[in-house]
């Protein structure tokens, strides 16, 4: 069983990805997927969406005589980035509370 993978944790580690540096879309989901499971049609609204907020940019450069679409992060973006860090830090210690809690300590 896999648990859900909501947009903002996609979001979160698409720009995680894009702070490393520029790249396109096919590496951001070979990414992504040694973490999670996914696949390129997931990505690509992700993609979008982070750039009608104004965390990420495109540019296109040409690569075997066609035009590859690279994806760059904004200052913006990493602002956001490090807000989902904060959270995602603050999420991961309660999770981390319930599922290893003793259970010695439950009230009965």
């Amino acid at each position: 069983m896999a648990f859900k993978i909501e947009s903002g944790i996609l979001d979160a580690c698409a720009l995680a990805i894009l702070d490393r540096g520029d790249t396109y879309g096919y590496e951001i989901t070979r990414e992504m997927k040694k973490a999670i499971s996914l696949s390129e049609s997931t990505l690509y609204p992700v993609l979008h969406r982070l750039q009608k907020e104004g965390f990420c940019v495109t540019y296109d450069e040409p690569y075997k005589g066609r035009n590859r679409r690279y994806y760059s992060i904004t200052d913006t973006g990493r602002q956001q980035l490090q807000e989902y860090r904060t959270m995602w830090a603050e999420y991961m210690a309660g999770i981390e509370m319930l599922l290893t809690e003793d259970e010695g300590g439950k009230d009965e």
